[in-house]
């Protein structure tokens, strides 16, 4: 699905992951932070992120103040990332049909938190699409045109899929807030997203 006639390569599957799945999905990456806990990383001007992060995968995408990038290791446990979840490279193999992932980002959104716009352009191949899965919380999706441009919004719930593809893979996009208390699915509250991305 194209919710945006004029932007076809972001691609939308919303609900795509039934309740069952959803928890399913959420109990592994519980375990996997268990193992690579969640911090809260800097921009390379030192100012801290508001969500709190970790990855799973060969690579993860790290920020500090010697930049963004991804490495192999935890920048607070010097430990490897967990692997990806199967779940999680047979939804990729499902939705787009290429390489398999290396990296997957998971970024936790607590009461507050935001992520402004952006573009992924810290790959190596800027083809290969970055899938986006929601776990929790309804956000306030906004996305534009990577050359500038009118944006729009889109709420993003528990279970909603979503990528950015072909003409929309550098696409700006970020989180204008989360709606607390949108979902029971995260014990606490709060929005899990994973981003599943080819980083090398």
């Amino acid at each position: 699905m194209t919710p945006f006639p004029d932007m076809p390569g972001f691609l939308y599957w919303p609900g795509y992951l039934d309740g069952a799945a959803q928890g399913a999905l959420l109990e592994a990456v519980r375990g996997a932070i268990g193992k690579a806990p969640l911090y809260r990383p800097v921009t390379p001007g030192g100012q801290a992120f508001s969500v709190r992060m970790t990855n799973l995968g060969s690579l993860g995408w790290v920020s500090d103040r010697k930049g963004y990038r991804y490495q192999p290791t935890h920048p607070e446990t010097d430990l490897r990332w967990p692997p990806i979840p199967s779940s999680l490279l047979d939804l990729w193999a499902e939705l787009t049909g290429a390489s398999a992932p290396d990296a997957c980002l998971v970024n936790h959104y607590d009461a507050g938190a935001r992520m402004g716009l952006h573009q992924d352009r810290d790959e190596a191949d800027l083809t290969i699409p970055v899938l986006s899965i929601s776990l929790g919380d309804t956000a306030v999706f906004r996305i534009g045109p990577a050359n500038g441009g009118r944006t729009r919004t889109l709420r993003l719930t528990s279970g909603d899929v979503c990528a950015l593809t072909g003409s929309e893979r550098l696409a700006r996009h970020g989180i204008d807030r989360v709606l607390g208390g949108s979902s029971t699915l995260v014990p606490g509250g709060g929005r899990i997203n994973l981003t599943l991305r080819r980083a090398a």
